[in-house]
């Protein structure tokens, strides 16, 4: 049986009981999404299979918090792969993280992986000039960060072996008519698809999605994909 890639991003978990952030607050769409998300998961990933997981995985503020939401996700089929979102604050580092997640999860930091023959590489990225919520004062400098993280994890896949490979981002690298120069970078290292988040309501139907200087790209938001993890590559 062939291993699928598949991926989503922004599931805003709060199994804790310290954690009161219901998301039926940003639309009906989000009313019981853990146990439709969990349905649907079970319905799609086949325990050989793996997901992406772009991104705002938890509310919680702590790595203690989060810990309902990072078994949750264990509990789920498939290997999955997690990078940092903005609203993960309770990401306190990777060493204690790893520490903290089950034997499935593994993170994607400054880094790359191969699961099958893929690639898989990316990093949390950053609003870039051009995006309406960039702010050069406020945001210049962990955009160059952003840049210099993904030269890392590209380096990485480097020294690694795989015919397709994917990036995965939190924030979107790509905006209709507008790229970002993360664009260029993945596709100089040869990567083929990318799948990002962030992205909620209206914005969805703004979201840059199909083929772009040979590079494919996916807004796997949980809300944009019907809370169900969608198909990248065969692995």
């Amino acid at each position: 049986m062939a291993m699928r890639i598949y991926a989503i991003g922004d599931l805003h978990l709060s199994g804790s009981e310290d954690v009161d952030k219901p998301m039926d607050v940003f639309g009906e769409q989000w009313s019981g999404h853990r146990e439709r998300l969990e349905r649907r998961w079970r319905e799609t990933v086949d325990h050989q299979d793996a997901v992406l997981v772009c991104g705002d995985l938890s509310w919680a503020m702590t790595l203690e918090e989060a810990a309902p939401d990072l078994e949750f996700l264990d509990a789920l089929p498939g290997t999955k792969y997690l990078i940092r979102g903005n609203h993960d604050y309770w990401y306190s580092g990777p060493s204690k993280v790893r520490r903290a997640t089950g034997g499935s999860i593994r993170l994607v930091r400054f880094d790359a992986h191969v699961f099958g023959r893929a690639g898989i590489c990316g990093v949390r990225a950053w609003p870039w000039p051009g995006m309406e919520e960039y702010d050069e004062e406020d945001d210049a400098k962990n955009w160059r960060r952003a840049k210099m993280r993904l030269e890392m994890s590209l380096d990485a896949l480097a020294e690694l072996e795989w015919d397709e490979a994917v990036a995965m981002f939190h924030y979107p690298p790509i905006l209709p008519g507008q790229t970002s120069e993360l664009c260029g970078m993945i596709k100089e290292a040869g990567v083929t698809h990318c799948v990002y988040g962030h992205l909620h309501d209206e914005a969805i139907e703004n979201a840059f999605e199909g083929a772009h200087d040979g590079v494919e790209y996916r807004c796997v938001s949980a809300d944009a994909v019907d809370f169900t993890p969608i198909p990248v590559l065969e692995a």
